[in-house]
């Protein structure tokens, strides 16, 4: 097999296995807000910001509300 970088080792186009949200499918609009606890302008931005893929969404939307272990001693006190 060559080396192609968007093959698995397995042989598997790592594309496929690469989940993507289709914004112009509402059924999926509903599955990633509900998946992502986010509104569909949320979802909508940070497609914008990052593409597509759902683990850079996810990523990303993770991000924007993520805390530091010193914001969580914070509000443990």
């Amino acid at each position: 097999m060559a080396n192609n970088p968007t093959t698995t080792p397995q042989g598997k186009d790592a594309s496929a296995a690469t989940p993507r949200i289709d914004r112009g499918d509402a059924g999926q609009v509903a599955r990633w807000t509900r998946e992502f606890d986010v509104t569909e302008a949320q979802l909508a931005e940070a497609i914008a910001a990052v593409g597509d893929k759902a683990a850079d969404v996810e990523l990303y939307l993770k991000g924007s509300r993520s805390t530091t272990n010193a914001d969580k001693v914070d509000d443990a006190s």
